[in-house]
C-alpha cells in the first residue's frame, strides 16, 4: 500500500500545491509594532526564524519565537494544523525537498514548544496527506501527546472502503472529521453527483463528525449542495480570508451570494486563517514580488464581510501552521487575528479562540487547562 500510494502522491503533487504551496507563499506578514524600532526588530527576529528554519536548526528557530512570544490570558486551541515525518521510509506526500524550511519532522511536541508560550492550550491536526495509513499515523503520534486534541483526516468518500475505516477511526475520540476539498487531484463538483460519495458524508453526518473543506468560488456550490441534502452535517470551511475572490462581476455577486446564504446554515463554520497576502502596487494578490501589507486595516474590509457574514458564532482560530510559516512567526500570525477579535469585545474573543471551535468539532479536552462549558 505505501509503495502505491507513494507513486500516486507524486502525481497528484502538482495539484496540490497549486493550492496550498500557493497559499504558502502568499500569507507571509510581519508583525505589526507600534514604534518604528520595535518594527525593525520584529523583522529582525522573523529573519532569524526564517533563516534557523531553513538551515535546520530547529531549535534555534523554536528559541526565536519563544522569547519574542507575547502569552494571551485567553486560553487558544488552534484548529489547522499539519503534522508530518520526511524522515519516514515512506517518506511524506507534503512537504515537498523544495520547501526547505518546512520540509522537516514535525510532531507534537514541536509544535508544543512553539505555540505552548502564546497561550494555545490544544490543537486540531489538519490532513497534509491522501494516503489511507497516515489517517491512523496521525493518531498513533498524538497518542501519548495531549495537547492534541482532534484528528481531521483524509478519508475519500465513494470509496469501497470508506465505512470501514470510518467506523474503525472514530473508535478513538481524536477522530473528529475529514477534509474533502480541491487537493490531491480530486474534482468534488463531480464526485457530489456519485450516490456513494453523499450516502458516505451521511455516514460522516450520522456518526457526529465534522467536514472540512475550502471556501473558494468552486466550493461554495457544492457546500450549498451538500448541505441541502445533508443539513444536519458540520461543515468548516478553510482559509477563507485567502480564498480569492473573482474578477468577473457576475461571479463575484454569485460568490458573495452563494457565501451569505452558507452563514444562514447554522452548521457551518469558517476559519479564519491564511489572512495575509502579497499584493501588488494596486493591492492585487500576486504570487511573487511586490509586498506583504502588515497593517491590519489593509485586511480589515475582507476580514468584516466574513464576520457579518458569519457571525461570532460560527469563525474559528486556525494557525495553518507549518504551511504558513516560512513567510513569518507563529506569533505574527496569531498576533493579527487576536488584534481584530481583541476590537469585537472578551465575548467574541473567547468564542473565536476556543469555544466555537467546540461546537464546530466536539473536540476532546485532554489537559487541566484545556477549557470546557461545563
Amino acid at each position: 500500500m505505501v509503495g502505491r500510494a507513494v507513486v500516486l502522491a507524486s502525481t497528484q503533487w502538482a495539484d496540490h500545491a497549486d493550492l496550498e504551496r500557493d497559499n504558502m507563499v502568499a500569507n507571509g506578514i510581519r508583525a505589526r509594532r507600534r514604534s518604528d524600532g520595535a518594527q525593525e526588530e520584529a523583522e529582525v527576529d522573523r529573519r532569524k526564524f526564517i533563516k534557523a528554519a531553513t538551515a535546520g536548526t530547529v531549535a534555534i528557530a523554536t528559541a526565536v519565537t519563544r522569547a519574542n512570544a507575547q502569552r494571551y490570558s485567553v486560553p487558544i486551541i488552534d484548529t489547522h494544523v499539519h503534522l508530518y515525518d520526511p524522515t519516514r521510509p515512506q517518506g511524506v506526500p507534503w512537504p515537498s525537498p523544495e520547501q526547505a524550511s518546512i520540509y522537516r519532522t514535525f510532531l507534537p511536541a514541536d509544535y508544543r514548544r512553539i505555540a505552548e508560550p502564546f497561550g494555545v492550550v490544544g490543537m486540531i491536526e489538519t490532513e497534509c496527506s491522501p494516503w489511507l495509513e497516515d489517517n491512523y499515523w496521525v493518531l498513533d503520534v498524538s497518542a501519548k501527546e495531549t495537547i492534541v486534541v482532534g484528528e481531521i483526516g483524509d478519508l475519500f468518500p465513494g470509496k469501497p472502503d470508506f465505512g470501514e475505516h470510518l467506523s474503525r477511526l472514530h473508535k478513538n475520540p481524536l477522530y473528529r472529521g475529514i477534509r474533502f476539498a480541491y487537493l490531491w487531484g480530486r474534482d468534488v463538483a463531480e464526485e457530489i453527483q456519485k450516490p456513494q460519495v453523499m450516502a458516505d458524508l451521511r455516514l460522516l453526518s450520522d456518526a457526529g463528525l465534522t467536514l472540512d473543506s475550502g471556501g473558494g468560488q468552486r466550493d461554495v456550490p457544492n457546500l450549498l449542495r451538500i448541505t441541502d441534502q445533508i443539513p444536519a452535517l458540520r461543515i468548516v470551511i478553510n482559509h477563507l480570508p485567502g480564498a480569492p475572490i473573482p474578477d468577473d462581476p457576475a461571479a463575484r455577486a454569485a460568490y458573495r451570494q452563494g457565501l451569505r446564504e452558507l452563514g444562514k446554515r447554522p452548521q457551518v463554520y469558517v476559519k479564519v486563517s491564511e489572512i495575509f497576502q502579497r499584493v501588488d502596487e494596486k493591492g492585487h494578490r500576486v504570487k511573487s514580488g511586490g509586498r506583504i501589507p502588515r497593517e491590519l486595516s489593509f485586511y480589515r474590509p475582507r476580514l468584516d464581510e466574513i464576520w457579518e457574514t458569519f457571525g461570532p458564532d460560527r469563525l474559528l482560530f486556525a494557525s495553518d501552521w507549518t504551511n504558513s510559516e516560512p513567510m513569518g512567526t507563529f506569533g505574527e500570525t496569531l498576533g493579527l487575528a487576536h488584534e481584530y477579535f481583541t476590537q469585537k469585545g472578551p465575548e467574541a474573543v473567547e468564542k473565536f479562540f476556543w469555544k466555537n471551535s467546540l461546537a464546530a468539532y466536539r473536540w476532546v479536552k485532554r489537559q487541566v487547562n484545556q477549557p470546557s462549558l461545563a
